[in-house]
């Protein structure tokens, strides 16, 4: 996620942190290299411009205070300066109308926009449990209105049928009038998009937000388009009151700087970023730790939120109530922890919420090799019997040339596994089950019962 952008500013702020003194000649070397990286990346130059001048305001009227050196006070300028480019903090979906509170989703073709609308109705219905109805009002690409059901379906939100020879404005009143009859919470309207902007669609999504009253109009935005988001943002902004955008495809691309300007071209706050293909791959944005990201300062409050909406608390308790009983660790507990760690993102999607440092020490490593390690271990515990992921001692050779068969590895894949699963043993012999436990309750938060 904007690997370019974090790298050349994480080291600007490595170096930055070690000035003695706040001057105009390290400003300026530093505002130099910030432009450098924020026009690599692809940000608007009229964006680049204001940002610069007003962290060269900023910093050279900075009084330092307290513990801070004149180094963190200028990557406080640049924190700041950069989370309000993007709209400063979190800005959440306003659903605080009498149900069904409708959300418009609007964008051009291939932004992502009806995998998006899936993405939000289980964000929905994940994080604030609501009851959520999609419905497709796009009749002209012949495929949208069974995607969107698709996706739908593996959200777990419920689905309206449409047909391609009704027009847009009718669905949208009938899937109204059917949200309003089920109580559903929320309606959720995926609309038609063109390859460019014209003025059939604007008319199109025109009346049907004057029909539908939507409480919320977000803007989809394909993080990859490059400058030209900028001039389609402009155009939906002319056309619709937009209330949010969404940012699809931010893991897609290393530069993805244009989405920075989007905010300053409408004004409209970031409310969501599309971070994976998947159906829970959406994040609500937040400025503040977007911008530490950037700056190689991490994201560690995401990785916690994750793991907490990720790891199986009950399987984790009863894994912590296993290992404080004295009962040994088995393959299968091992095999859990493997699974855990993937539906967390894996190894890559946990390292890019990492401070740089930590990135940079990840990176010398091959994170693909280890990512492929990880699945050859699954493949390995997959292929073997019930008795022997509960008693790893009974695998002799003959076990082994079967398992590595059944797998199709070597048997020294076999034999590397093992020495793995022994260490993680020893390690959870070593643990105390009190000390596990508790840190599953930090962890599990309000969610894991106290005892």
């Amino acid at each position: 996620m904007l690997n370019n952008l974090t790298q050349r500013l994480s080291q600007v702020v490595k170096t930055v942190r070690g000035q003695a003194r706040i001057t105009e000649s390290n400003v300026a070397d530093m505002l130099r290299e910030i432009r450098l990286a924020l026009l690599e990346a692809d940000v608007a130059l009229p964006v680049v411009r204001t940002f610069t001048q007003q962290v060269k305001d900023k910093a050279l009227g900075q009084e330092v205070v307290g513990s801070l050196t004149p180094g963190q006070a200028l990557v406080g300028v640049v924190h700041r300066e950069l989370a309000a480019l993007m709209g400063s903090g979190s800005a959440g979906l306003n659903l605080a109308v009498q149900p069904p509170a409708v959300v418009l989703m609007a964008g051009l073709q291939g932004a992502g926009k009806t995998t998006t609308t899936a993405k939000l109705a289980k964000w929905l219905i994940e994080r604030q449990k609501k009851k959520v109805l999609t419905v497709s009002a796009d009749v002209y690409r012949p495929a949208a209105i069974e995607q969107l059901r698709t996706v739908t379906e593996q959200a777990g939100a419920e689905f309206l049928p449409s047909s391609p020879q009704e027009k847009p404005l009718d669905i949208a009143m009938r899937a109204l009038a059917h949200a309003r009859s089920r109580h559903f919470d929320v309606l959720l309207v995926d609309t038609a998009g063109r390859l460019a902007v014209d003025e059939q669609m604007m008319r199109e999504i025109r009346e049907l937000h004057q029909a539908l009253h939507p409480v919320e109009t977000l803007f989809v935005v394909d993080s990859m388009q490059g400058q030209d988001a900028l001039a389609t943002a402009r155009a939906f902004h002319d056309a619709l009151p937009l209330t949010g955008i969404v940012l699809t495809k931010l893991d897609g691309d290393a530069r993805g700087g244009a989405a920075l300007s989007v905010h300053q071209v409408t004004g409209a706050p970031i409310k969501f970023a599309g971070v994976s293909e998947k159906i829970d791959g959406l994040e609500a944005f937040d400025a503040q730790r977007m911008a530490e990201r950037i700056l190689g300062m991490g994201d560690v409050l995401a990785l916690v939120e994750q793991a907490q909406r990720s790891v199986d608390m009950q399987a984790a308790e009863q894994l912590a109530r296993k290992v404080k009983s004295g009962e040994q660790f088995d393959l299968n507990d091992f095999l859990l922890q493997l699974n855990q760690m993937n539906k967390m993102g894996g190894l890559q999607g946990m390292l890019d919420k990492l401070p740089a440092e930590m990135q940079a020490r990840a990176a010398q490593a091959d994170m693909d090799k280890a990512t492929r390690d990880v699945r050859r271990m699954q493949g390995i515990i997959c292929s073997m019997t019930p008795g022997e992921r509960r008693k790893p001692d009974l695998i002799k050779a003959s076990r082994k040339r079967r398992i590595a068969a059944g797998a199709g590895v070597g048997v020294q894949e076999v034999n590397r596994m093992l020495a793995q699963f022994e260490q993680m043993r020893d390690m959870m012999k070593k643990m105390k089950g009190a000390k596990m436990f508790k840190m599953m309750q930090r962890l599990g938060g309000a969610g894991m019962p106290r005892r």
